[in-house]
């Protein structure tokens, strides 16, 4: 089970940290994206990239100390999830040209999950 949780937490990792780091640095397009459509302060956008970051660091420190893993993993759902509330209020699902980009806070949430899952059960 431990050698599932490592691939889990390894590739979350990696995610978290590639969607962060831009928005920590408001470098690019994604964070130029957050505060024009939807309406985000910098302030926020950084934030929330710090946040993703902290995940990332988090989720690779929790292979040595499985509780923090887990509350890493778990953190990164809950970010996840206002994630899609945003992109919901901003009716990104509804318009096919901004809904492939709205995805993937969906497809991030059961991949969190299982992570703190297989975590949990690797200790």
């Amino acid at each position: 089970m431990y050698v599932t949780a490592a691939i889990l937490s390894v590739l979350l990792a990696l995610v978290a940290l590639a969607a962060g780091a831009p928005k920590a640095l408001l470098k690019g397009d994604v964070s130029a994206g957050l505060q024009s459509h939807l309406g985000l302060s910098a302030g926020l956008v950084r934030f929330i990239g710090l946040a993703e970051v902290a995940a990332a660091v988090g989720l690779i420190v929790g292979l040595f100390w499985q509780p923090l893993g887990i509350a890493a993993a778990m953190g990164f759902a809950i970010t996840m999830v206002g994630a899609v509330g945003f992109h919901a209020k901003a009716g990104d699902y509804a318009d096919p040209a901004t809904r492939g980009n709205a995805m993937a806070p969906i497809l991030l949430i059961p991949l969190s999950v299982a992570t703190a899952v297989t975590l949990g059960l690797a200790m």
